[in-house]
């Protein structure tokens, strides 16, 4: 499948061999337990370890992430939990970590629990490639690009040639992209890491996370951690996140479109500051993102006045829901500095773009803008 396009592989990702009056996907498989006579050595042997269902879909989000080469995926419960099996299972007392200090809201928890087990935790922005003043030393460093939210975009081949050149490991979290925005491995990470509850899956409907490298031997340790944590993946989900990966395709073609129409539109008026989006030429990430990006992701960021023109904002929306997350099929919007924890303005928007027609969501967001700011 390593010459095919996107959208085919995306349709025949992990489809098993035809097998005569079988279905094309096998629905998912419910079992704690398998038959396991003499000696207990086989594909399925406890529901805690293996599934059907789960072989299946890592084996097509492998063919995703790295088409045409010999890949070890393997899916989790949700986008923490594959975030915590790297880094938790690959960091021991004394060593050294790299974490991004613009990354993902939940890392600090991340790095609390690191330094709590003996692990020196240090950080700098995604931007500027400033991590590689942080490096020496290290045993691991992860990468988040494009960062969430800022939407930053770092040099991944230049930090990975630094931090393999000083015996580093490297992990990128690759949520905003999927596999066919970016794809880390190829750019010589040794983790790709998502939360595919995001853009992978798309229906804001199903938790779900994965870990995806090369060597069996890193693989066999992030495995090792699912199994005693028990970070495992429903069958139902697994599978329908199975179904999913189909329209991914399609799905990130029409909101990456939008995405840049969005930013575009919001970039001609003059209430609206700061809008970021790696596909928009004049945006400080594009040199970056369309070096190593094929797709610039869903998400769009940008700052109205004040906190209370910001809630009005999105109040105001009519086809875009108030909601965390981003990369599903309906838009959501969130006032961002809510959560506290993101070094963001209080009127910071964070935009993740769906599949409606773009034409209605542009006018949707420029009818909410005219509402919320004329309002005294």
């Amino acid at each position: 499948m390593s010459t095919m396009g996107d959208g085919t592989r995306a349709v025949r990702a992990g489809l098993p061999e035809p097998e005569q009056f079988e279905p094309t996907l096998p629905g998912p498989v419910f079992a704690a337990h398998f038959h396991l006579s003499g000696e207990p050595v086989g594909p399925y042997t406890y529901g805690r370890d293996t599934n059907p269902t789960w072989t299946h879909l890592e084996r097509a989000i492998g063919e995703l992430e790295a088409p045409g080469e010999q890949v070890e995926t393997i899916v989790f419960a949700s986008g923490m939990a594959a975030i915590s099996a790297v880094l938790l299972s690959q960091a021991r007392t004394g060593d050294v970590v790299v974490l991004p200090d613009d990354g993902y809201q939940a890392l600090p928890l991340v790095r609390e629990q690191l330094e709590a087990y003996g692990v020196e935790v240090r950080t700098a922005p995604t931007g500027g490639d400033a991590q590689l003043a942080v490096l020496e030393g290290a045993r691991l460093l992860w990468i988040e690009t494009p960062s969430n939210p800022g939407l930053d975009v770092c040099d991944v081949r230049r930090l990975v040639g630094a931090a393999h050149a000083a015996g580093t490991l490297v992990a990128v979290d690759n949520t905003l992209a999927t596999p066919l925005g970016q794809r880390p491995l190829e750019l010589g990470a040794d983790f790709s890491v998502a939360s595919d509850t995001k853009g992978m899956t798309g229906h804001g409907d199903i938790l779900l996370g994965h870990v995806t490298c090369r060597d069996p031997e890193l693989a066999a340790g992030v495995r090792r951690w699912r199994k005693v944590v028990g970070a495992i993946p429903g069958p139902m989900e697994a599978w329908l996140a199975h179904r999913s990966l189909a329209t991914l395709e399609l799905r990130l073609d029409r909101q990456c479109a939008t995405a840049l129409a969005l930013a575009e539109a919001l970039g001609r008026r003059e209430e609206v500051t700061g809008v970021r989006y790696p596909g928009l030429p004049t945006d400080p990430s594009y040199p970056n993102a369309v070096r190593q990006m094929r797709r610039f992701g869903s998400v769009v960021s940008f700052v109205l006045p004040d906190r209370e023109r910001a809630e009005r904002f999105l109040t105001e929306l009519r086809l875009v829901d108030d909601a965390t997350s981003f990369g599903g099929v309906r838009s959501t919007a969130e006032r961002r500095a809510r959560w506290g924890g993101d070094a963001v303005p209080e009127g910071f928007i964070r935009f993740s773009v769906g599949a409606e027609s773009p034409e209605d969501l542009v006018a949707d967001v420029e009818r909410a803008l005219d509402a919320a700011l004329r309002k005294s």
